[in-house]
């Protein structure tokens, strides 16, 4: 196992695949690393020299990637719940945010939208998603003397 980054990497994985274990390299941006450093497309870890690995490892550096990258992205969230558009209040309310549909299948985006909701709850954010899901004022009961 390689450890590069934060990151084990198997050694008998091809390069191109190896670099997907990262958060946020995906298949295309992990081929064009492989042939921006000049990579043939069956090399292996195990294959590398220690030159071409440090050479890797300055190419992963300049990449915003793993916890980096997660931080942003929660940022950008919360961001976005705080100043109260569309898709903020979905991700408030554990609902799915890019338009699908809710009648059955938003279980994922629930699990998901629901932790960060869970994982983020401040008494800010706790005003924010009851005023998303419009709980600020109980009603009222029509029975009043």
């Amino acid at each position: 196992m390689l450890h590069l980054l934060g990151v084990n990497l198997p050694d008998q994985k091809v390069v191109s695949v190896a670099l997907t274990y990262f958060y946020g390299i995906g298949p295309l941006t992990a081929r064009k690393i492989c042939s921006r450093l000049s990579f043939h497309k069956e090399c292996k870890l195990s294959e590398l020299t220690e030159g071409q690995l440090n050479q890797l490892s300055g190419v992963l550096s300049e990449m915003t990637i793993e916890n980096d990258l997660k931080r942003k992205v929660a940022a950008n969230v919360q961001h976005l719940r705080q100043i109260g558009t569309y898709v903020g209040k979905r991700h408030a309310m554990g609902l799915p945010v890019h338009g699908q549909r809710t009648r059955g299948n938003s279980v994922t985006a629930k699990k998901i939208n629901g932790t960060m909701l869970r994982k983020y709850s401040t008494v800010a954010d706790t005003a924010f998603a009851r005023q998303a899901l419009g709980l600020f004022q109980a009603p009222l009961s029509r029975h009043q003397n």
